[in-house]
């Protein structure tokens, strides 16, 4: 059974989300996905969702066999321990195939690192874009149909 890994935030789900974890599954037999935590997303803005909510709408996502949270402290762990065959990079995640190489074979994780290609049919398929447009639409309007 070949094995595959997604990692990322998935703050407010998105079509760049259903379709980098749809290319993801279909590399494999069982797809596992490894939420980020709060603590750990340090190289953009905090998520607006909370990890536990996080994880459970990536848990109900009908192509995802298996949803965990990372670990807080040592990313690799969960990692080590489900064992994939392949490790799937959304087109934008920050991780440097390389540097994610050398760490993974410092390990023992004996993982193919596969980039994740750019969804560009929708138009919102970034979570920071989606809050930029609420914002925006909410302080140019911020009771549509409300009388005043």
């Amino acid at each position: 059974m070949k094995k595959v890994v997604a990692t990322g935030t998935f703050d407010i789900l998105h079509p760049g989300h259903l379709f980098y974890l749809g290319e993801s599954r279909r590399l494999g037999d069982e797809l596992h996905v490894i939420v980020a935590r709060d603590v750990n997303v340090k190289h953009k803005p905090r998520p607006v969702i909370p990890e536990d909510q996080r994880l459970l709408m990536v848990q109900s996502l009908r192509v995802v066999d298996h949803a965990r949270l990372g670990d807080p402290e040592d990313m690799m762990r969960p990692i080590q321990e489900i064992g994939p065959d392949i490790i799937t990079l959304g087109f934008n995640q920050h991780f440097q195939e390389d540097d994610l190489k050398h760490r993974l074979d410092s390990r023992g994780i004996l993982a193919r690192i596969v980039r994740i290609g750019h969804y560009g049919e929708a138009t919102y398929c970034s979570s920071s874009r989606i809050v930029q447009e609420v914002l925006a639409r909410r302080s140019a309007d911020p009771c549509p149909g409300h009388r005043r």
